[in-house]
């Protein structure tokens, strides 16, 4: 007995194949373009109402740290409080610049999960 080999899928397997990687590559230059696109924004968070403001480049260097003369002259004597205020507001700033990329990392994976890659 001879088997048959369907003559309509001969050749299609490198097809997929092929726009697959193609599809990967595409999504491989848009991931890198979002990621140096998040890199350059500013991103700002406030801790205690204002008190203190933290402005921060995507890639999490600090390029403004601001504290109201407020917050020093009622605080001389509470620098912890002072302290927590900035690492609070720090946090925030992190956080925010995580929450951003991760959604908009969404739209250009589609969802999927690609562990290594932010």
């Amino acid at each position: 007995m001879k088997s048959r080999i369907p003559k309509g899928n001969i050749g299609a397997q490198p097809q997929n194949m092929s726009a697959m990687i193609k599809q990967a590559q595409k999504m491989q230059n848009d991931i890198s373009k979002l990621q140096e696109d998040i890199e350059g924004r500013s991103f700002s968070a406030q801790a205690g109402g204002g008190a203190v403001e933290v402005t921060m480049l995507g890639n999490k260097t600090i390029t403004a740290l601001k504290i109201t003369p407020e917050t020093v002259k009622d605080s001389v004597e509470d620098v912890e409080m002072i302290q927590d205020l900035v690492i609070s507001a720090i946090n925030a700033c992190v956080a925010l610049i995580e929450e951003t990329t991760e959604e908009e990392m969404e739209k250009v994976t589609g969802g999927v999960s690609l562990p290594g890659l932010f």
